[in-house]
């Protein structure tokens, strides 16, 4: 892929959406941390500094791509959500009716929860003023969307659904760093058993904090 030099503000954006689609492909080859401008540039067709030119910093192209990505998620969710709850149990049930799903559909989201692993700690450095706090205001609009997804399934957890959202995300990112060992430590699970217990299965340690955050949340009758 090769660009001749963007002269509109849409030319712009078509140069950004292929910045962006060409990271997202990368990131289906390999985690966040081997993700760098020099590949990024080569495989789309901009000389590194014609990338800067649109994205400050390889962060900025990264955090820009979480957003997406949670944007296209929960737009995915909101089905899984409706379809996995019966509105017709108690609001325990619907708890655990809720972590099922959500536990599955977040699991299975590698790359996102790849990307909130390393928001706080890696993107959201290297950036200016301004680049931030549009991804805050983004991650902002994308929590209200997940907590009113939430709260339309479990109405018991009131405004506290946002902040249920939020603590999943970040155990969703966390969790990320352990769902993926490397042969060494593969090996010494396989030679000791007892040990494996260290070995993370996503969707189930998931499941285990949902179901524990949404229960402790739900009011006392």
């Amino acid at each position: 892929m090769t660009f001749q030099r963007a002269r509109s503000d849409e030319q712009r954006a078509v140069r950004r959406r292929a910045i962006l689609e060409t990271t997202s492909a990368m990131l289906d080859e390999m985690p966040v941390a081997q993700v760098t401008l020099n590949e990024l540039s080569r495989r789309v067709g901009l000389a590194k500094t014609a990338v800067l030119r649109y994205f400050e910093s390889r962060e900025a192209v990264l955090l820009d791509l979480l957003d997406d990505r949670t944007t296209t998620w929960l737009a995915e969710l909101e089905p899984e959500l409706a379809r996995g709850i019966d509105p017709g149990r108690s609001a325990v049930e619907r708890a655990e009716q809720a972590a099922d799903v959500l536990s599955r559909s977040l699991a299975a989201q590698t790359v996102l929860c790849d990307l909130f692993g390393a928001q706080g700690g890696v993107l959201e450095h290297n950036v200016s003023v301004e680049v931030i706090r549009r991804h805050k205001r983004a991650s902002l609009d994308n929590l209200a969307v997940m907590g009113g997804l939430v709260r339309r399934h479990l109405p018991e957890l009131g405004d506290r659904a946002e902040m249920f959202c939020l603590n999943l995300l970040i155990v969703g990112g966390a969790l990320s760093a352990y769902t993926s060992p490397p042969p060494s430590l593969l090996a010494v699970y396989e030679s000791e058993p007892a040990l494996a217990i260290h070995h993370v299965d996503m969707s189930t340690a998931l499941r285990l904090a949902i179901i524990t955050s949404l229960v402790g949340m739900l009011p006392r009758p």
